[in-house]
């Protein structure tokens, strides 16, 4: 017998923590199931004995499930170091005892009832687990008799954990018969998220390695007796080494592999028998999957046709178990964390030596992916650092013995062929995603929610740093030297730490967010001129956006013309908070302003005397003059003032005109024009960011030709918005061809379609702040870097050039309308792994035509 596994204590608690929140889900449950049996109870009796157990059960649940957790580790630690069992009498086993008690009697019965109840529920669960869990102790074959969560120790917590919630006999039989038959149930789905979490932790189930002879020769035993399985075992189905646990999830991984690369999957993958066992090959590839099996190296289609390691028996004398496979993956991983390992100029071969780089890659086309033949020591042409995986394909290939496999092998392979090949990948950064390819093909062949799902930690992690280093131009100093040493530092940890545990990824990728949001506070301080400005306005507007609202209200009941209330409400009420943000509320020009708005609207209503027409010709010089003052004040355009006054003259030729107002009418007039006189402009503090949004078309924002010059202000009304679009596509990716800008992945599914907008209006609420983005000015098309955007979302920050860089502002409406026009767009039209997915599709596509043509 080996030593036990390592992760042997860690896996035993996390196992246990899921059977303690198991039973405290089921014991809440029998509480209200106790109900309704009492109910539903035929006699008096019947009913008196559930209510009495509910009753318990209920008030004493905690202590039940306190009691559970205490015996259940105190048994499990018993179990795993059977060296701590004490002799006193309380714990001593009743077996060995020449007197035995009733109690002592009584716990073994209820004990093994409730062990049976679950055993029989949970026998196909057990049988797998107790593989497993034989694989942590170091025993070379499953041993029930030794498993620490088997049914026999549940029964006994749990007739300890009863026997605490109630004192009474009848009432715990009812307790035992009830929480046993829910338990039961339950244990089925916790007995198989415990073997899903063993399968997360790379551990391996004993019985499927190869056994090692001490002498040579043909081994005269039978097919599972050389796997190392007892004469019961080799009569069950197996589950080969690195496929998953069952034949869904084969079926599962063959789907996501066929949907991902556009292939059909081999229609005898799971019926075909191995030539090792007997059976004979059969070749069941379509013409596509041929087409893929000859775009990989060797050829993956005659490895899927025959060979592969079936779902009811290993692969016999070729096999390795999974562990041998993390260990090869684990020292190649290490190897090539050695400095200059990644130079694309050389490459390393199983021995650790400087090598000729293996050829028989995907044939590529296009700008870093050119025609030529491949470099030495690369299986590509183009690419930034040497293909790991294909340098030591024969060795991961002789390590592995599963179709599976094999096809996952060469498909990561091909994928870094793709991503060390990207154009818009800075080649500092592809080197360092370069030393990934070993635990990121690692997470492949465990974990086939891989290449089915977007949200994977390894995706995410690999495709945000491909994302942020497209922001930078610059490595070798500043920002963008500090995120390299940082991305240099996370990947090293990665490499050297247990990269089967996809904690690991999300903790990298939380160091990456902080990174993201540390920089943008960093940039937001370098640029604190423009931030506080540009916060300021944003603080105006908010006030504007209120003021206007409550003048709106006073407006209301007034009669008066359209566009005169339209005037009042939007463009005079910003000329009043200009001037009391600028002069105070009690300065003379903020107080002749906001009485400028009461005699606008009388200067409007019908004048019935000389003597009101006299005064009304005497006042409208100052009138008009205020008028402009203000106006001016918000630097309103002049085209505006013109049709306003123009409006406005006839409107006052027309008063003079008219029939006066009654004394009631003109009683209620004052009454409305002093509340608006009266009407305080808000503080900033009184106009919270939650309660009053900002406006996001922020265009009437009025920045003078210094602040404008500042902040690289660019104009709406500077803007050509008729103008065609010189859309360079080479700027966009060297690489692509047309179809890459846009990847349509035709259809697979709501998780593999783009996950965020990349162009169009709904760009404009996505963006993010370090990320990088294409831009078309007067200049053409540039690439820009967002700093800062404020709370509201009324103003942006970009950034753009590599030594001397410039910073470019937009409001909000000017942005979303570049959006919206298509003049403003990702850097990036799909991530990273997106990318190279789409590309090698496309070369199968091509591949398969050729080869059927």
């Amino acid at each position: 017998m080996s030593f036990p596994d390592p992760r042997l204590h860690t896996a035993m608690q996390a196992a246990v923590q899921k059977i303690l929140s198991t039973v405290s889900t089921t014991s809440s449950r029998v509480v209200d199931a106790l109900g309704m049996l009492a109910l539903s109870a035929k006699s008096n009796a019947e009913r008196q004995s559930y209510m009495a157990a509910q009753f318990d059960l209920q008030r004493s649940l905690a202590l039940f499930n306190m009691t559970f957790s205490t015996v259940l580790n105190e048994k499990v630690a018993q179990e795993l170091n059977p060296r701590l069992v004490t002799r006193g009498a309380a714990a001593t086993n009743w077996a060995s005892l020449s007197l035995v008690g009733d109690s002592e009697v009584e716990e073994h019965v209820t004990a093994q009832r409730l062990a049976l109840a679950i055993a029989h529920t949970c026998e196909w669960e057990l049988r797998e687990l107790d593989a497993y869990v034989g694989s942590l102790l170091g025993q070379e074959r499953a041993d029930p008799e030794r498993n620490p969560i088997r049914p026999e120790v549940l029964g006994k917590a749990l007739f300890r954990a009863i026997e605490a919630a109630s004192p009474d006999t009848p009432v715990r039989k009812t307790l035992a018969g009830e929480l046993g038959h829910g338990l039961a149930k339950a244990m089925r789905a916790c007995y198989g998220e415990i073997v899903s979490d063993f399968v997360a932790r790379g551990i391996q189930p004993a019985g499927l390695a190869v056994r090692s002879r001490a002498s040579g020769g043909h081994s005269t035993q039978s097919p599972s007796r050389s796997l190392g399985l007892s004469s019961h075992e080799s009569d069950a189905p197996t589950q080969p080494a690195g496929l998953p646990a069952s034949d869904t999830a084969v079926a599962e991984a063959m789907r996501a592999l066929s949907a991902m690369f556009g292939v059909a999957a081999p229609l005898g993958m799971a019926a075909t028998q191995p030539a090792s066992l007997g059976g004979a090959p059969t070749r069941t590839t379509s013409g596509a999957l041929s087409a893929f099996g000859s775009g990989f190296g060797h050829s993956t289609g005659e490895a899927l046709a025959g060979g592969h390691r079936g779902a009811g028996g290993g692969a016999v004398g070729g096999g390795v178990s999974d562990a041998q496979l993390a260990e090869v993956i684990r020292r190649l991983a290490f190897l090539s964390s050695a400095p200059a390992t990644l130079d694309p100029r050389t490459s390393w071969g199983s021995t650790g030596s400087p090598t000729l780089g293996h050829s028989g890659a995907l044939p590529l086309t296009g700008g870093g992916q050119a025609g030529g033949g491949p470099t030495t020591g690369s299986g590509l042409g183009g690419l930034m650092a040497v293909n790991l995986i294909r340098t030591h394909r024969e060795e991961l290939m002789r390590a592995s013995s599963g179709t599976l496999d094999h096809m996952v092998i060469d498909i990561v392979a091909s994928l870094f062929d793709q991503i060390l090949s990207d154009s818009k990948v800075p080649p500092q950064m592809a080197r360092q995603i370069a030393r990934l390819q070993l635990p990121v093909l690692r997470v492949a062949l465990k974990d086939v929610q891989f290449f089915s799902s977007r949200n994977h930690p390894v995706r995410k992690f690999v495709n945000r740093m491909a994302s942020l280093a497209c922001a930078f131009d610059d490595f070798s100093e500043g920002a963008g030297r500090r995120f390299l040493e940082l991305v240099r530092e996370l990947v090293q940890q990665v490499v050297e730490g247990d990269f089967d545990q996809m904690e690991l990824y999300e903790a990298q990728l939380r160091v990456l967010e902080s990174f993201v949001q540390e920089q943008t506070r960093d940039e937001a301080l370098a640029h604190a001129d423009a931030v506080q400005l540009l916060s300021g306005k944003e603080a105006q507007l908010r006030i504007q956006a209120r003021y206007e609202q409550q003048m709106q209200a006073l407006l209301l009941p007034i009669a008066m013309q359209e566009f005169l209330r339209e005037f009042l409400q939007t463009a005079w009420s910003r000329a009043v908070v200009e001037a009391t943000l600028r002069h105070g509320p009690d300065a003379e020009v903020s107080t002749r302003l906001r009485r400028t708005a009461r005699e606008l609207i009388l200067s409007v209503q019908p004048k019935g005397t000389p003597a009101d027409r006299k005064q009304f010709i005497l006042a409208l010089p100052q009138l008009m003059k205020t008028l402009n003052e203000g106006l001016a004040l918000i630097r309103w355009p002049e085209e505006r003032k013109k049709a306003f006054f123009g409006e406005l003259l006839p409107c006052h030729a027309q008063s003079l005109k008219g029939q006066a107002l009654t004394d009631f009418q003109l009683r209620q007039l004052e009454v409305h024009l002093q509340a608006l006189e009266r009407l305080p402009v808000p503080s900033a503090e009184q106009v919270a960011e939650a309660t009053t949004p900002a406006p996001l078309a922020a265009a009437d924002t009025a920045f003078s030709q210094e602040e404008a010059q500042q902040l690289g202000f660019i104009d709406e009304a500077a803007i050509d918005w008729n103008g065609s679009l010189d859309i360079d596509l080479g700027s966009l990716d060297a690489a692509a061809a047309p179809g890459d800008i846009d990847i349509n992945l035709d259809g697979l599914g709501p998780e593999l379609a783009p996950e965020t907008p990349t162009q169009g209006a709904k760009l404009a609420q996505c963006v993010q702040a370090g990320i990088a983005y294409q831009m078309h000015t007067e200049e053409g098309w540039i690439k820009v870097r967002l700093n800062w955007v404020s709370p509201g979302r009324s103003f942006f920050i970009f950034s753009h050039g590599k030594k001397h860089q410039k910073i470019i502002s937009l409001t909000g409406r000017t942005f979303a309308k570049l959006c919206e026009t298509g003049r403003f767009k990702a850097f990036e039209q799909a991530y990273l792994i997106e990318r190279a997915v789409a590309r090698a599709r496309r070369q199968l596509a091509e591949l398969s035509s050729n080869s059927k043509s």
